[in-house]
């Protein structure tokens, strides 16, 4: 462990998580909500969209909860695909097609008795780690897909079996399962200090900056590299060095 890192990670993290740091994050968008089942759809629909420009993307999500109501159990449960209302929704690889898609899928979940939670918690039971959870998920709704959809469904739920990070994913777990002031920490079928962290270019060029990934390629492998590093310095949260990335890159 390089101390010195580990010690300057920490200001960052003590600097970067607070309250403050929601209004310009996607996360903004689940804390909008007081209902479990709200919080846990809009975590999910907010952090598949969470690429790009950030700013981007969250003038789109704003249009998309404003087409949803405000009240994404309640739309999800009354979603009927025949009157269009999101058909024009689009977002650089993904159009109207591939969100109808993913709301149909929510709404035979939570029909079914299930929901965001139950249906994660299954996978992390059968598979004990974050990859086969997330495949067991993945899984789910490639199997359920009725309608022709396009490349942008895909990109929307990246598969990890093909190597992807899986950096939105991995940063809805993050909302889903940590506390503090900015994680919301509603599940908890499985221990935080087994999330993963949300890997994305940025977070990549940071880690070799601060000499904990070596690997060049931004892939799960990767993703494994950066947290046997950060589970060294914080074992029972090493996530929460997601902060620190955001920091050091606003302090670089």
């Amino acid at each position: 462990m390089n101390m010195d890192t580990k010690l300057y990670l920490d200001s960052l993290v003590k600097a970067y998580e607070n309250v403050d740091f929601i209004k310009d994050d996607p996360i903004q968008f689940p804390h909008r909500f007081k209902n479990k089942f709200d919080i846990e759809i809009a975590g999910f629909l907010a952090a598949m969209f969470a690429y790009g420009k950030r700013e981007v993307f969250i003038a789109k999500l704003n249009i998309l909860f404003e087409k949803m109501g405000n009240s994404p159990y309640e739309f999800i449960l009354k979603f009927d695909e025949n009157n269009h209302i999101l058909d024009d929704f689009d977002y650089r690889f993904s159009v109207g097609v591939d969100l109808v898609q993913i709301v149909l899928i929510l709404k035979e979940l939570y029909k079914n008795g299930e929901s965001l939670e139950s249906l994660f918690s299954h996978g992390w039971s059968v598979s004990n780690s974050v990859k086969g959870m997330l495949q067991v998920v993945i899984d789910y709704f490639y199997s359920r897909v009725k309608m022709p959809v396009t490349k942008g469904f895909y990109h929307l739920l990246p598969n990890p079996s093909k190597g992807s990070a899986c950096k939105r994913l991995n940063m809805f777990l993050r909302w889903m399962i940590r506390g503090g002031c900015v994680d919301l920490a509603i599940w908890n079928f499985m221990p935080k200090s087994e999330l993963l962290i949300p890997l994305d270019v940025h977070v990549a060029n940071v880690s070799r900056k601060i000499g904990i990934l070596k690997r060049k390629q931004n892939d799960f492998i990767s993703v494994l590299e950066i947290m046997k590093e950060l589970k060294s310095f914080d074992s029972n949260d090493p996530v929460k060095y997601d902060f620190a990335m955001f920091g050091y890159g606003v302090n670089s």
